[in-house]
């Protein structure tokens, strides 16, 4: 019977050895889903909507694509969220605090201050995601984008209306523009990854918005019923035909959303002839970027040769810069947008390129503003370039003369703190 009993027992035994052996069944996280939009964000962000596979995504997170495709049906699904809680962080730091809060019956100033570090702060923690809302919305379907547009016109207003509190008696007009540049100079820490503590980030930001709040800016033109000037003689070289039609239908729909027939076809060619002067696609964008480059390269160097003092060739250079970015807006907006489409034989190059025309921008800054780092500079740099698109787009690059000024205003309140606008030298 013992016999029997020590047979019996072996097999308990047994089990018990392989049940300790066996590995732990995994268990799917709480937030898996939470972790594929963030890994999606990201990569969006960093390579643009056409440059990321779901695969890529999945791997990222370390599942499979049908794993990812229980929590998203398709990659326009995860963009689309990715863009759209960024764009709820952002209005979630402009709400209106609630009435029993700290934050609820302070004074205008200190309620400005309070909204602007609360996007600032969200801005930092989504910094290497921010890049989606500028850019990227472009692919967004009609209706989506309508839809993330409304919300950035609340958080455009709802700052304006805090700014109102500040400065009470501007033209409608100026609360707009100084609310879209506070956003642009904020968002512009998306657009590079030059690193710097977050407090002293926190308070560089939080100055230049005091900055450009603070702008006296020069009163509008009023509108007037002068006829257009006349465009003037058509280009006959084809190679610049096609490259001015590149760079409108990029601008327009994005890089990967344009045809090499689209481009032709806009040229008033077919494609082979397109391939007679540009051997791909990648190359029109490289020449646009080229092109881009010797302008602003041009730029620099007639504001240099004209100047005596760091803070002429400052001014020479906003004044430039801005007329450059309203006749060339769809050049440059392409040259700051799609740098990461470029063909990895030119983008190291292209890339050193702007890095090399921030840097020339960011050693007059140091001189006038020597209690900055370089680095600081060249954030201040990267947010006066920003705010220039943004505020373009928002007169819809008429180049009349006021609207010039302005933008350079502000320009100028970013890089140096002046809120007068004149040059000072």
């Amino acid at each position: 019977m013992a016999e029997q009993a020590q047979v019996e027992s072996r097999p308990s035994r047994t089990r018990a050895a392989d049940d300790s052996t066996r590995p732990a069944p995994r268990r799917r996280p709480k937030n898996r889903k939470a972790q594929i939009a963030t890994v999606a964000a990201e990569a969006f962000s960093e390579r643009g909507y056409h440059g990321v596979s779901v695969d890529e995504i999945a791997a990222a997170v370390g599942i499979s694509g049908p794993a990812l495709y229980r929590h998203f049906p398709n990659k326009y699904a995860l963009f689309l969220h990715a863009v759209t809680a960024l764009t709820e962080a952002l209005q979630a730091a402009v709400a209106e605090p609630e009435p029993d809060s700290d934050a609820a019956g302070l004074d205008p100033q200190d309620a400005l201050d309070r909204q602007l570090l609360a996007t600032i702060r969200t801005s930092i923690d989504n910094r290497r995601t921010g890049g989606l809302y500028r850019w990227d919305r472009r692919y967004l379907a009609k209706e989506d984008r309508a839809e993330i547009d409304r919300m950035m016109r609340d958080i455009n207003s709802r700052i304006g209306e805090t700014i109102a509190g500040v400065r009470p008696g501007l033209a409608k007009s100026d609360y707009v523009l100084l609310s879209s540049a506070v956003l642009s100079v904020i968002g512009s820490i998306t657009a590079h990854r030059a690193p710097l503590a977050s407090r002293r980030l926190e308070q560089l930001l939080l100055g230049a918005c005091h900055a450009v709040i603070g702008t006296e800016l020069e009163p509008e033109e009023p509108q007037t019923d002068e006829p257009t000037r006349a465009p003037g003689l058509a280009v006959a070289n084809r190679r610049e035909v096609l490259l001015r039609e590149a760079v409108l239908l990029f601008d327009a729909h994005g890089y990967h959303e344009v045809s090499i027939e689209e481009i032709g076809a806009a040229a008033g060619i077919n494609a082979s002839g397109v391939y007679r002067h540009f051997a791909s696609k990648a190359d029109l964008l490289a020449a646009a970027f080229h092109r881009a480059g010797d302008r602003l390269a041009v730029a620099v160097g007639s504001a240099l040769a004209d100047s005596t003092t760091p803070s002429e060739a400052i001014d020479a250079l906003t004044e430039v810069y801005v007329r450059l970015a309203f006749e060339r807006s769809e050049l440059m907006s392409v040259y700051f947008a799609e740098i990461g489409n470029l063909p990895d034989s030119h983008r190291a190059d292209l890339r050193n390129v702007q890095r090399l025309h921030v840097d020339e921008w960011a050693r007059l800054v140091g001189d006038v503003r020597p209690e900055l780092s370089a680095v600081e500079c060249r954030f201040l740099v990267h947010a006066a370039l920003n705010l220039v698109l943004d505020s373009g787009r928002l007169v819809r690059f008429d180049p009349a003369p006021s609207n010039l000024r302005r933008v350079q205003q502000l320009m100028r309140a970013v890089l140096l703190g002046d809120t007068t606008g004149q040059d000072d030298a």
